[in-house]
């Protein structure tokens, strides 16, 4: 039973203190209290919380401590970081966020107004004066951290407040989908990438083969972190194939191994490769990015992306006029139109048939190859 005790503030006014207090067992499991102007509302509210405290697991949700979203976001990129690495952007955008005021409020306190909010606060000045391109992904990476909390950890988060604050701020036009890049690189861009990284390691040994990497990565259509996890051991030396271990896809990203076919200069340069480590390419996913992305200006190569050899690999299968199925052999896409997103052709041939960077890279026999010309890989 609550009770209400009253008091005289310095402005002579009354204030109403209303506590509730739950025994069991002897012992106080639960107590709360309110201070009102009015006794009515001090009555109204003790009639209240008794009715909401009487349901089945009502105490012990009262009870719990609230855990903040820079917490969740903490405890997230610990426990995926082991499963699978998460890629730098995701990171890098959850720091950032959890180290805001938003990472302040506890999961209870999260609700569809709070992150339209948000949306708001990062689109100005203060908040960073993002476009809506950015504030869709901050949602989105921190969607993935909201749709686990709840059924994995117990956390109290709205199940619905993301996507009623999705709903909201598309209408408004403050989030929008990432803008699909078209930037394939130059022979003149990639002769220069070459030439430096070639010269790189003639005047120190480098710790990663870049030159390799750059020609794999373009001629294998992979991605840099498909690419530092491929084993020597998901080699199918038969069908010229590698297992590409959980392949990104937006609906399943853990578990999606998919044999893909390595056309034959891929497969000479991957051959290339000494056997000392159990991984063909034994090296940081994160330092071939950041090798890539510091030569580019230094090289006065603007907005280029190691990602964007995976779009001139595509495009180039179809410039050699490789249908559909074969090219999704390829790269492992499953339908037209995410492969349509990697396709911008510039004309037709292979413009990397005399490519002189790579008999550097690779003997002539090993660039011979050995698949089945036209060899489709199921996946």
């Amino acid at each position: 039973m609550g009770t209400i005790t009253s008091r005289k503030r310095k402005d002579n006014s009354t204030a109403y203190t209303a506590q509730i207090r739950i025994n069991r067992d002897g012992k106080t499991v639960y107590q709360e209290s309110q201070t009102f102007d009015r006794k009515q509302v001090a009555q109204a509210w003790i009639k209240r919380r008794e009715t909401e405290l009487a349901e089945p697991g009502a105490i012990e949700r009262a009870n719990r401590k609230g855990v903040t979203i820079k917490k969740m976001i903490e405890q997230y990129l610990e426990e995926y970081e082991k499963i699978r690495p998460l890629g730098k952007t995701k990171n890098a955008t959850l720091t950032a966020i959890k180290d805001t005021w938003l990472g302040e409020l506890d999961d209870t306190a999260l609700s569809s107004q709070k992150l339209v909010e948000f949306a708001q606060w990062r689109m100005s000045k203060e908040g960073g004066g993002v476009q809506a391109q950015t504030v869709g992904n901050d949602l989105s990476h921190l969607g993935a951290v909201l749709s686990v909390a709840r059924p994995a950890w117990g956390y109290e988060v709205d199940p619905l407040a993301m996507s009623d604050a999705r709903r909201v701020l598309r209408k408004l036009g403050m989030v929008s989908k990432s803008k699909e890049r078209n930037r394939r690189p130059t022979l003149d861009e990639l002769d220069k990438l070459m030439k430096h990284f070639f010269e790189m390691q003639t005047r120190r040994k480098a710790q990663i083969d870049m030159p390799k990497l750059i020609a794999f990565a373009l001629f294998s259509t992979r991605r840099q972190e498909e690419i530092t996890r491929i084993r020597w051991e998901d080699l199918d030396e038969t069908r010229q194939a590698v297992l590409v271990r959980d392949m990104k896809n937006p609906g399943q990203k853990i578990g999606n191994d998919v044999w893909c076919h390595l056309p034959n200069e891929a497969w000479a340069i991957l051959q290339s490769m000494p056997k000392t480590e159990k991984e063909i390419f034994p090296y940081n996913a994160r330092s071939v990015s950041a090798s890539f992305t510091r030569a580019c200006p230094m090289l006065g190569i603007e907005d280029l992306h190691f990602h964007d050899l995976r779009h001139e690999g595509v495009s180039r299968l179809f410039e050699m006029d490789w249908d559909i199925p074969r090219v999704s052999s390829v790269s492992g896409h499953r339908d037209w139109n995410s492969l349509r997103r990697y396709t911008h052709l510039r004309g037709r041939g292979d413009a990397y048939k005399k490519w002189e960077w790579l008999s550097k890279l690779v003997s002539p026999v090993e660039r011979s190859g050995h698949a089945p010309k036209g060899a489709v890989i199921a996946h």
